[in-house]
């Protein structure tokens, strides 16, 4: 892992992905997970605020990138919160079939480098009563946004860790065999618009 991966990215993507905006979309949606939760991609642990500590039993945090997990260690300590690590990509989660009741998925499946198998493992582990909660950013629905996400996704990709701003959300839930029970679209505010289009919502087994 080099200097920028560890030390620098890290601290990138948590000011990105803590912005006042992005924030606010989180804590509509974090709060609905309960039981055992499994959180992909749980970055530096900045979704730990918004969960409702009496719904939830503990949660697994999947996150492979090292410096994030370093990162997290402040977030987790200050939320009272289980949280038992895992170190994999999301395409490879080691749990049992059907052992968790929420997967939760917030700016995440646009850096998975295989977003539907990852889906698929998510759905393997999710018990048949389970929800999926998602709060992501994606495909825009405007045109004139779509040609600056495909010019502009292989610069940023780059630079970004991964993170890709053409992936339409909903149709890749759908594909992994999950049905959407309720999804919000929009812009976040005073954002470029290539990054600003999200989903949220949650999903059930279909």
């Amino acid at each position: 892992m080099s200097v920028y991966e560890r030390h620098i990215l890290p601290h990138i993507i948590n000011c990105a992905c803590g912005s006042p905006q992005v924030l606010k979309l989180r804590s509509k949606v974090v709060p609905e997970a309960k039981g055992v939760v499994l959180e992909v991609g749980i970055g530096s642990a900045i979704n730990l605020q918004f969960y409702d500590a009496s719904s939830v039993d503990y949660i697994w945090g999947l996150e492979p990138s090292l410096g994030m997990r370093e990162k997290a260690q402040k977030n987790v300590a200050a939320s009272g919160l289980e949280v038992r690590w895992l170190d994999l990509p999301g395409e490879n989660v080691p749990l049992d079939d059907d052992s968790v009741d929420t997967v939760l998925l917030t700016f995440t499946l646009c850096t998975i480098p295989d977003p539907l198998a990852a889906l698929s493992e998510m759905r393997r582990v999710l018990r048949p009563n389970g929800t999926l909660l998602f709060c992501e950013h994606g495909w825009s629905p405007d045109t004139r946004v779509q040609k600056w996400q495909s010019s502009l996704n292989p610069f940023w990709s780059k630079i970004a860790g991964g993170c890709n701003v053409n992936r339409e959300i909903d149709e890749l839930i759908a594909q992994a065999g999950f049905s959407i029970t309720s999804c919000q679209n929009q812009y976040i505010p005073a954002t470029p618009k290539f990054l600003a289009y999200t989903y949220s919502g949650k999903a059930v087994l279909a």
